[in-house]
C-alpha cells in the first residue's frame, strides 16, 4: 500500500510539473514571441523543461499554442463545454481546437460515459483573469499593490509558492500582466482566463472513490483530446485523504 501511495504521489507531482511547463511556455510565447533566440524567457523555460524530461513535441505544441496555433500550424479557436457530473458537480472544460465539431463529439461522449450530462454550469463559477508572476526578491502582494491597482486588478495575493497572483476582469488580463511586468520588472509565469467556483456552490468530496472518479474523468478527457486547456470544477477536499486530494489537484485546474 505504501508503494502504491508513493507512486500515485510521484505521478501527481509529475503531472503538475508538466502542466506548469506547458502553461509557462505558452505564456512566454504569447507575450514575447515564439522564437527562443529572441525571447530569453522562452529559451530558459525550454532548457528547464528538457532537463525535467518534458518532451520536445510537447514543448513545440506549447509554443504554437501561445500563438493560437496547433502543432501543425492550423489556427485554434476557443471552445467551452459545460457539464454536470454525478454528485451535482459542475464542470467547465476550456479547449483550443481547430475542429469544434470533432472536439465537442469526443468530450460529450466522455462526459456521458462518466455519468454526466452536457448542461449549463458556468453560472456556478466566476470568470476572471489570473496572472501569476515569478518570484522576485523584495516583491510580494503588498509590494506590488499600488502598481497593480493602477493597472486595474480586482485583487492581488501571494500563492503558496511565494509568487504574486493578480486577479482581473477577463478582458483586461493581458494588459494587467504587461503593465505590472514592465513597471516592476517581474516575469510572467502564466496568464489565463479561469473559472473560480462561487463559494455557495462548492461541493465537498465525500470519500476516496469520489476523488478517484474525478481524477479518472479528467485523465480520460486529456487522453482522448489534446485540445483541452483547463478543466474547472466546483469541488472542495471534504472528507478525502490528502494523497487522493493531491491527485485530484494535479488534474483539475485551480
Amino acid at each position: 500500500m505504501q508503494v502504491k501511495v508513493a507512486v500515485q504521489t510521484n505521478d501527481a507531482s509529475k503531472n503538475k510539473q508538466r502542466s506548469q511547463f506547458a502553461h509557462e511556455i505558452a505564456t512566454a510565447s504569447k507575450f514575447f514571441g515564439p522564437d527562443p533566440t529572441a525571447n530569453p524567457r522562452l529559451a530558459d523555460l525550454i532548457v528547464k523543461a528538457k532537463k525535467n524530461g518534458f518532451a520536445k513535441q510537447s514543448i513545440e505544441a506549447a509554443i504554437a499554442r501561445g500563438q493560437s496555433k496547433s502543432a501543425t500550424g492550423a489556427a485554434l479557436e476557443p471552445l467551452t463545454i459545460e457539464a454536470i457530473l454525478p454528485g451535482n458537480i459542475g464542470a467547465v472544460i476550456d479547449c483550443e481546437t481547430d475542429s469544434r465539431a470533432q472536439t465537442l463529439q469526443k468530450l460529450r461522449m466522455i462526459i456521458k460515459r462518466h455519468g454526466g450530462a452536457a448542461s449549463p454550469s458556468s453560472y456556478l463559477f466566476k470568470k476572471v483573469g489570473r496572472t501569476i508572476f515569478e518570484q522576485k526578491e523584495g516583491m510580494d502582494a503588498d509590494g506590488v499593490l499600488e502598481t497593480a491597482l493602477e493597472a486595474g486588478v480586482l485583487d492581488v495575493q501571494d500563492d503558496a509558492d511565494g509568487r504574486v497572483v493578480a486577479i482581473s476582469e477577463p478582458n483586461e488580463t493581458r494588459a494587467v500582466g504587461e503593465t505590472i511586468s514592465k513597471a516592476l520588472g517581474m516575469e510572467i509565469s502564466s496568464s489565463e482566463i479561469v473559472y473560480v467556483p462561487e463559494a455557495e456552490t462548492v461541493v465537498p468530496l465525500q470519500d476516496g472513490e469520489a476523488a478517484a472518479n474525478i481524477a479518472k474523468f479528467v485523465e480520460d478527457m486529456h487522453a482522448e483530446d489534446s485540445t483541452i486547456q483547463g478543466v474547472y470544477m466546483n469541488i472542495a477536499r471534504g472528507e478525502v485523504e490528502e494523497d487522493a486530494w493531491e491527485e485530484v489537484l494535479s488534474k483539475v485546474s485551480v
